[in-house]
């Protein structure tokens, strides 16, 4: 599984980074983004979690 952050859609309100800082960091815009192309094995479900709290739904998984 992988995630995706539209930059289009992200407002930096930092959930995801909150709820699952293994797989969502700040890039250089500071605005989120996934740290790895797979979410980390065991994490999936807290990714998940990240993704469905995104007030904007700027977060998709692939």
């Amino acid at each position: 599984m992988r995630m995706e952050v539209d930059q289009e859609l992200c407002i930096s309100c930092g959930a995801c980074i909150d709820a699952c800082p293994e797989v969502f960091d700040w890039n250089d815009d500071e605005k989120a983004q996934a740290q790895e192309d797979d979410v980390p094995s065991g994490l999936e479900e807290q990714a998940h979690d990240a993704a469905e709290g995104c007030p904007t739904s700027a977060i998709s998984e692939h």
